[in-house]
């Protein structure tokens, strides 16, 4: 089990940005996908970007070009720079690791941090 703890949220204005981090409890470098995902208010949880252990990144369409995840391994840590942020990226942002041993899968979930964005 990894346990996975979010820090970095807070109260920003439109325009301004932030920088979220992810901390596991155990080694990153098997976990085969590390992730971050949002849930604004009454809306269903949203991917908004991950990464693959060789470094290889998706990202959802609408943070594309302001948002840029990253991960170290060697210190089990994941990052989200979230730069021009606009009112429609407040959400709770979760980060997320996934791992295929075989033929399990394990999905883990830290507890979350809140970003607010004013206008």
């Amino acid at each position: 089990q990894v346990q996975l703890v979010e820090s970095g949220g807070g109260l920003v204005q439109a325009g301004g940005s932030l920088r979220l981090s992810c901390a596991a409890s155990k080694s990153i470098s098997s976990i085969n996908v590390m992730g971050w995902y949002r849930q604004a208010p009454g809306k269903q949880r949203e991917l908004v970007a991950d990464i693959t252990t060789g470094g290889t990144t998706n990202y959802a369409d609408s943070v594309k070009g302001r948002f840029t995840i990253s991960r170290d391994n060697a210190k089990n840590m994941v990052y989200l720079q979230m730069n021009s942020l606009k009112p429609e990226d407040t959400a709770v942002y979760y980060c997320n690791g996934r791992a295929f041993y075989g033929i399990n899968f394990y999905s883990y979930w830290g507890q979350g941090t809140p970003v607010t964005v004013s206008s």
